[in-house]
């Protein structure tokens, strides 16, 4: 059983599979060098990743009731080592959970054909999705490419034989004792070259039982989800997106129960079960429509000039920094910065102000956000900011700008957000909080903030960089030789 996004050994379709129709079963996770290596050597998601194994490593010797059981943990190159590792054991099959992303794809298949050549089969299962690739498709049998008839789809077709969990514990007699040379802990985190994270500061649960303790605590506020979910300041949101990302948790026990609850009138519930069709729906545009990976979903949005060289290279730092001179953006980024997470209103917000505010390429900040999110994910947070951009599927349209202090005032009214990532803006009343630029002197003498010193002017007018915006997407208009007249609101 070759372990990778799927950090449980409860509700797991492969190690099912695997402990069903075998009659041993070893248990395997590659820290693969070529993911690892390009990382920076303090990285929270590597840190989860570790204390997440130590934990699946315990529950497998339970499961098993085996000393020497557990997990077997190689630090080397994934796509050279399962083979090398199947031979060693001496196996006859690899049983392993989809990937969708296009370098596990290539991985997964160069290990394929490498174990065919000895002969041993890879057998692969749909874990990390409720419906992947071709299950849902239009009446014409092509993908969607909106979100509203793909959730009805998805919704018409669910039932409890797609979100019922696999048995494991009834066949895990079938775990082997780890060979003697394999008998090694789950390695620290210094012997394959990392350093710790503040990621126990964070109070971030990590493995099976942290994904349990973290979805039991929304299930008492899933019902208020969808009044509390907008607001950064208040606990709203499930925090469970880390350990969907590394399958800590399974996606169908989480989607039976919203199912279960909205079906009993849950709005809440109903909000957040849409939350997770979303999921399902980007996992499925990126199998479908891999160019996104790189290009606009909608080829058209790929002829628009984004600012460039040293000017937006400043302007890019600055938000990254969280030093826009928009409290609600520079919260949110340093939310981001020092935690690796981003509450999903703010990510909009961010996103917006980066693409449509500055002007620049959304993929830029796609790579940051890719670089900083502990529950990164390449289909959801390309949809995202595909999303945010209007260059994706089911975007909002192009002239919807995002108004960072509109939205600032409305989700974070009293600023309670923004004090706890901004203290140096704790002092200002919440009517000068939103846009302190717009203070009196006398506000922002009496709240200790001099702007320039102790926090940044605007890098941009809201405003003008809302008509610059108008008019650099109205390129995409230029079709059939038809004039481009941007939209004003």
């Amino acid at each position: 059983m070759w372990f990778r996004r799927d950090l449980r050994a409860q509700d797991n379709a492969a190690l099912h599979h695997a402990l069903r129709n075998c009659a041993q079963v070893h248990c395997v996770f590659v820290l693969d060098q070529e993911i690892l290596d390009p990382l920076p050597r303090a990285d929270r998601r590597v840190e989860f990743i570790r204390e997440s194994l130590v934990a699946l490593d315990e529950d497998l010797r339970k499961l098993a009731a085996q000393e020497h059981a557990g997990l077997i943990v190689r630090h080397a190159v994934a796509r050279q080592e399962i083979p090398r590792l199947a031979l060693s054991l001496g196996v006859e099959s690899v049983f392993a959970n989809h990937d969708y992303e296009p370098q596990a794809i290539e991985r997964d298949a160069i290990v394929r054909g490498a174990l065919a050549d000895e002969g041993i089969a890879l057998h692969t299962y749909k874990d990390h999705v409720v419906f992947e690739r071709d299950e849902i498709l239009t009446a014409n049998g092509t993908p969607y490419g909106v979100f509203t008839p793909y959730r009805n789809a998805w919704l018409k077709k669910v039932d409890p034989y797609y979100l019922k969990p696999f048995p494991v514990q009834k066949h895990a007699l079938a775990l082997a004792q780890r060979p003697e040379p394999y008998r090694h802990p789950v390695p620290l985190l210094e012997a394959f070259g990392f350093e710790t994270t503040n990621l126990t500061e964070l109070r971030l649960p990590t493995g099976a039982a942290g994904g349990q303790q973290l979805f039991k605590e929304f299930l008492a506020r899933m019902d208020h989800y969808h009044e509390t979910r907008d607001f950064p300041g208040i606990k709203g949101p499930s925090y469970l997106g880390v350990h969907l990302r590394f399958g800590t948790v399974s996606i169908r026990q989480l989607a039976a129960a919203a199912h279960e609850r909205a079906d009993a009138a849950s709005e809440g519930a109903r909000v957040w079960l849409g939350e997770l069709i979303w999921r399902d729906f980007y996992a499925q545009v990126l199998a479908h429509f891999p160019h996104v990976v790189t290009r606009s979903y909608k080829p058209e949005y790929d002829a628009i000039h984004w600012e460039h060289g040293k000017h937006a290279d400043r302007l890019f730092a600055a938000w990254c920094e969280g030093r826009t001179g928009y409290p609600i953006v520079d919260a949110a980024m340093a939310q981001l910065n020092q935690t690796g997470y981003m509450h999903n209103r703010l990510r909009m917000i961010a996103a917006s102000f980066l693409v449509k505010d500055l002007g620049i390429d959304w993929r830029r900040g796609e790579r940051y956000f890719a670089a900083h999110l502990n529950d990164y994910d390449l289909a959801s947070n390309n949809g995202g900011w595909q999303w945010s951009s209007s260059t994706g599927c089911d975007a909002q349209p192009y002239f919807r700008i995002f108004n960072p202090v509109s939205q600032s005032e409305k989700f974070d009214a009293e600023g309670r957000f923004i004090r706890r990532y901004l203290p140096s803006l704790a002092r200002l009343p919440a009517n000068a909080l939103h846009a302190p630029w717009e203070s009196d002197p006398e506000t922002l003498l009496a709240a200790g903030v001099e702007l320039g010193r102790d926090y940044p002017t605007p890098l941009v007018s809201h405003a003008e960089a809302r008509e610059t915006t108008l008019n650099r997407y109205a390129v995409i208009r230029k079709v059939d030789g038809q004039p481009a007249k941007p939209r004003k609101r």
